[in-house]
């Protein structure tokens, strides 16, 4: 058995913009070691050895003991956002020199004219042409010259090139040109991180495939050298151990194929948080759930339904698509640390934040503007002396003059400019939440809201308040729910066979199925050990369309459908989801079949949610009282409970404010709580 099945110990760690987020747990335990650290932005791997020592010791963890560490960053996403990766050199089919430039077309917003286009990480004069061409149907027009490609290479790197991406017209159909250019450059440049579109994700749309080869060659030489330090850190400490990094679509893979193909770990955190919410709404049996990560710099929300996470390939990281698939996930707003300011009259906050340095002025580092984290502890949301479990005390006084130029412009004293500056921040996400309940057709009467991170339990409260949720389920680690997550993680890889174009009927979907899990069980073999002993579980779907239609739906298919390639049953799923979705459907229509998709899951052993056997009374656990505001409202009496010694069974009437040592909770005065058996808060409108 491999490491990844015999492991006795897991440890979850997760870098944020401004805090990182540790996991500990040791196989058979109930338990679960979690604390979080401000994220060291300077040298994110300081920040992984100092709670990788932190967790040895907390757990006693043996040198020789086997371990797997589940590792999200966002070294690869931060790269992009900043712009500041490798100088790399893009190599295209010729007559394809601008697809880049020319993107698709598309405005950022119809109604704005003068709005800037991304520029692309490439520059045009780092873009090569290569005489090469395949057809649509995979058949070669065009032989590639291999000496031309060398010579290209030789001209790249005299530019400055540190890097390739390979992006040929219809490589999706036949890698052979993109893997012979590959191969001609290494012969010349055995170094050389080259980056090919149809490796990374095999589909049609030259642009985003493109994108798809440039951001991870873009990111790699940074991505390489991080998980050289802290795997080089890790097998140091601890020799038998593995590491894992989670990725976009909610799993985890190798970091050795990590290191190939960072681009697949651009979403890795906040999929991993959508991961642990899967887990936690199947246990909790809620059928519906709004998933939503606040931490210090934004807030992302995403949906499971029925126990799944949504699966999105038209995410976008700093204007870029993704078209690979990914859990959906989106930002609708501001993180603690986002800055408050003055726009033309106007309050605003975010979309810039204070970040783990100099951070919110309350942290005492040198901050001075004010942000949400010094609204929240001027409106007694958080107290000063109990941050981080008592390890950081927050400055009240700095957060009040960080606060008073605001107030002196909006003419508020800094409490009314405080309780503006959340109000701004929930109703922001407010308008975002809407639209997106609604363009998946959930109605958020009918949906739980699931906050975590570090401003999760007190701003989803809130927000639930503000927009009419009925009820909101706190888990018991949100402040640390993202490496929770990949810790719960499983090896995951999605395989993908475009069928567009071609005849498609029975003999051929069961055909392409069968080969792509044939791929995808290679593939996890590679993850592990050569003939492991673990569990895979596959889904099967395909991507359908009406005749003429631009984009397709993902439709599931059973296991006996894939095998089987029964065509009907894809069909009749594809008309009853298109009702679904867009309330109409043609079953007379001709209908299209443009994808075959397998995902397999190398599953993994994973905590579970033992009952907690706190039996303390619910006055017992009242450790103070203070003034709280809620909007209009100041309830000077608010109860503060430690959430350690709240029973299962207790019920608690809002307004309160429930403390844990790495996170606090808000209990709206509209909404009472009852602590379930296995310490989830359960929050539910009373009015």
């Amino acid at each position: 058995m491999s490491v990844w099945g015999s492991s006795l110990y897991k440890v979850g760690i997760d870098i944020g913009g401004t805090f990182t987020d540790y996991v500990g747990w040791k196989r058979g335990d109930p338990g679960l070691l979690t604390f979080k650290t401000p994220s060291t932005p300077g040298d994110f791997a300081d920040g992984f050895r100092t709670g990788l020592d932190h967790v040895i010791e907390a757990l006693s963890i043996n040198k020789e003991a086997s371990v797997v560490v589940m590792h999200g960053t966002t070294i690869t996403t931060n790269t992009i956002i900043e712009r500041n990766g490798d100088s790399i050199a893009l190599f295209v089919t010729r007559g394809f020199r601008d697809l880049l430039e020319l993107q698709r077309l598309r405005l950022k917003s119809v109604n704005d004219l003068f709005g800037s286009r991304t520029l692309p990480l490439v520059d045009r004069s780092m873009v090569f042409e290569v005489d090469e061409r395949l057809m649509s149907d995979g058949s070669v027009r065009e032989a590639i010259d291999t000496s031309q490609v060398q010579e290209l290479a030789r001209r790249a790197i005299a530019a400055g090139a540190k890097g390739f991406a390979i992006a040929f017209m219809h490589s999706y159909r036949d890698p052979v040109h993109e893997i012979a250019a590959r191969d001609a450059i290494a012969e010349i440049l055995p170094d050389a991180h080259v980056s090919l579109s149809s490796d990374i994700w095999p589909r049609i749309g030259e642009y985003e495939r493109a994108t798809l080869a440039v951001l991870n060659a873009y990111v790699q030489g940074k991505v390489d050298k991080y998980f050289s330090d802290v795997a080089g850190y890790l097998a140091t400490r601890l020799p038998n151990a593995r590491m894992f990094i989670t990725r976009s679509n909610g799993g985890a893979m190798a970091e050795g194929e990590a290191r190939q193909k960072p681009v697949h770990t651009l979403l890795s955190g906040p999929a991993s948080g959508v991961t642990a919410a899967q887990m936690q709404a199947r246990y909790s049996s809620i059928d519906k759930v709004l998933t939503m990560d606040m931490g210090g710099t934004s807030t992302d929300v995403s949906l499971v339904i029925e126990g799944r996470s949504t699966i999105s390939e038209d995410a976008e990281v700093g204007d870029f698509p993704l078209i690979m698939p990914s859990t959906g996930i989106e930002a609708i707003g501001a993180g603690g640390g986002s800055i408050a300011w003055i726009d033309h009259g106007v309050l605003r906050v975010g979309p810039r934040s204070a970040g783990a340095s100099p951070g919110p002025a309350c942290f005492g580092r040198g901050g001075t503007q004010p942000t949400l984290s010094d609204a929240y502890l001027v409106c007694g949301y958080i107290n000063p002396e109990n941050f981080l479990g008592g390890r950081m005390t927050l400055d009240r006084e700095a957060a009040q003059a960080a606060l008073k130029p605001l107030a002196d412009h909006l003419n508020k004293d800094v409490a009314a400019t405080a309780q503006a500056i959340v109000n701004v921040a929930t109703s922001n996400m407010g308008a975002q939440i809407m639209p997106y309940l609604a363009r998946h057709t959930v109605d958020p009467r009918q949906v739980t809201l699931l906050p975590f991170g570090g401003a999760g339990g007190i701003h989803g409260p809130l927000l639930a308040a503000e927009i009419g949720l009925h009820t909101v389920l706190i888990p018991m680690q949100p402040s640390v729910f993202c490496a929770l997550g990949g810790v719960m993680s499983d090896l995951v890889q999605d395989q993908v066979r475009m069928v567009q174009g071609q005849v498609v009927d029975s003999a051929l979907i069961a055909k392409t199925f069968n080969e792509l899990e044939a791929e995808a069980r290679e593939w996890l073999s590679q993850q592990v050990n050569a003939g492991a002993d673990i569990e895979a579980e596959f889904d099967y779907s395909g991507e359908v369309r009406y005749a003429g239609q631009s984009y397709q739906l993902t439709i599931p298919v059973s296991s006996s459908a894939a095998k089987e390639g029964d065509l009907n049953a894809l069909v009749s799923a594809f008309h009853a989801e298109h009702h679904r979705v867009y309330t109409h459907s043609d079953p007379d229509a001709r209908v299209e079949i443009t994808a075959l998709w397998v995902r397999i899951r190398g599953v993994q052993a994973k905590p579970g949610m033992a009952p907690i056997s706190t039996s303390a009374s619910k006055e017992a656990a009242v450790i103070s009282r203070r003034q709280v505001y809620f909007g209009e409202e100041i309830a000077n009496d608010t109860p503060v409970y430690d959430r350690s010694s709240l029973a299962p069974g207790t019920r608690l009437a809002g307004p309160a404010i429930i403390e844990q040592k790495d996170t606090t909770i808000l209990l709206h005065p509209a909404f009472d709580a009852e602590v379930l058996e296995a310490g989830q808060i359960l929050m539910t409108r009373n009015a």
